[in-house]
């Protein structure tokens, strides 16, 4: 038990002065999300979960096969699980695949680099693309650039995402592979590489959605790929030689203009205030490249281990508690997007949600969004979390990526944060596979979750 950590008196002061103006845990309460965390802490039901559905399925591109099997195996996991109300909720979506991808220096120096398609690239058609090669420092100085300067080109930009706990970086370094694509096409280049937006130096291409699918049609761009770290370095050290460099590249993805997708629903009905929900989510897709083992198969495994853990330790809690496996997040948050549509009526009984969409690091802050005067009420059911060794955040929580839309709505979310110092190193490659997840991170995720759904669930507390 190394890992457990007392609060300190200050900050259980400050929670206790918060229950003192509303209905919030009860000591014995709080007692027992610490006592449910410490038991957690030894179970291997998110692993397991987690094993099963990288091993079963794969790899779960949206809209396609592989994510039908997904919902499938979902379904009959979380039925024999013993969870109620087991349903999916299908929505269509047009359907991005990639095909054939290569790029080669002609000139100076024969070789071939290391590539992967950006989601919702354009084909190059099967006899790819030829011209010289035009680097670029960031986004902003492509935006800058004479179109002149571009007309047969392929553009390139090198600019580099910073590695951070917090995975800030990603947002900023990731506004080139949104964007890259439709601005090179404004100047005239045949197509546009970037610096995998990632932070591993090992020699695997990084992909990610550019523009969100949507049901209307997304304007094309020129076909885009992303370049793996080391062959980034090695274009831009032939670059900075002042020689011209020759590059020919094929990329051969296509778009059906309709697919299906879906999320998976189960809950755990509460005795008392079954029409109250307290919302715990992942996302069930993944990217095509690897298992999706950190992206999101860990958060599917947290999830569902907490809730059913919940489930058998306290039988049934007083609100009722949904998971929710949205489809389709990583072509652009399609499932959580649908849920709200599909849920609107009912948002305003959701007490409060989160997802696990970062990984399987620990977790180390505690964030919420809630209502003004609700906060130190949102901040109590981290108490369990803070046991842990998490730190108190502040009121400014996302909830988690699929959380976008039903936060837009008022629904008051926390963040359970977690250590995400490599989590780039694996999102969106050939390397996301399960051996990258330690059993003990996921345990203390399971953990961390199961304190604060069994405080959200078993309080008369609200948030908004």
């Amino acid at each position: 038990m190394r890992y457990l950590k007392h609060l300190s008196v200050l900050t259980l002061g400050l929670i206790l002065a918060g229950h003192a103006l509303a209905q919030g845990p009860t000591e014995a309460q709080l007692a027992k999300s610490e006592e449910l965390a410490r038991w957690a802490l030894e179970q291997n039901l998110g692993y397991e979960i987690v094993e099963s559905l990288t091993t079963e399925v794969g790899a779960r591109l949206a809209g396609t096969e592989a994510e039908e099997r997904a919902r499938q195996w979902a379904v009959t996991k979380l039925k024999k699980l013993g969870f109620k109300n087991v349903r999916v909720e299908h929505f269509d979506l047009p359907v991005w695949e990639r095909g054939l991808e290569r790029a080669e220096i002609l000139a100076p120096y024969p070789q071939a680099l290391v590539i992967t398609s950006l989601g919702g690239s354009t084909s190059t058609g099967h006899q790819g693309v030829e011209g010289d090669v035009v680097g670029f420092s960031s986004l902003a100085a492509l935006k800058a650039a004479d179109a002149d300067t571009l007309k047969g080109k392929i553009a390139y930009i090198g600019e580099v995402m910073t590695r951070t706990q917090d995975g800030s970086g990603y947002g900023v370094a990731g506004a080139k592979r949104r964007e890259a694509a439709y601005v090179a096409k404004e100047k005239g280049a045949l197509a546009v590489l970037i610096r995998s937006v990632g932070t591993s130096s090992h020699r695997f291409a990084h992909t990610g959605q550019m523009r969100r699918v949507t049901s209307q049609p997304i304007p094309d761009g020129v076909p885009a790929a992303a370049l793996a770290a080391p062959d980034a370095d090695q274009l831009e050290r032939i670059l900075a030689s002042g020689k011209t460099v020759t590059l020919h590249l094929l990329l051969t993805p296509e778009t059906r203009p309709a697919g299906r997708s879906g999320n998976v629903i189960a809950e755990i009905p509460g005795k008392k205030k079954p029409e109250e929900i307290v919302l715990l989510g992942a996302h069930l897709d993944s990217w095509d490249m690897a298992t999706g083992a950190v992206d999101d198969g860990a958060g599917v495994g947290i999830v569902v281990a907490a809730a059913k853990h919940l489930m058998d330790e306290t039988k049934r809690p007083e609100r009722t508690v949904r998971v929710v496996l949205f489809g389709a997040e990583e072509v652009g948050l399609v499932g959580g997007k649908a849920y709200v549509e599909m849920h609107k009526d009912e948002l305003k009984n959701h007490v409060i949600a989160s997802e696990s969409d970062f990984g399987a690091g620990r977790i180390w802050r505690f964030e919420t969004r809630a209502g003004e005067g609700r906060v130190a009420a949102a901040q109590a059911l981290g108490h369990g979390v803070r046991m842990l060794g998490a730190a108190p955040g502040g009121n400014a929580a996302s909830g988690g990526p699929d959380l976008l839309f039903m936060r837009g709505e008022g629904v008051p979310v926390v963040t359970l944060k977690q250590n995400g110092w490599d989590y780039f190193d694996l999102h969106h490659t050939p390397n996301d596979t399960l051996d990258k997840i330690h059993p003990a991170d996921l345990a203390h995720n399971v953990a961390a979750w199961l304190s604060f759904v069994y405080l959200a669930a078993n309080t008369g507390e609200y948030y908004r």
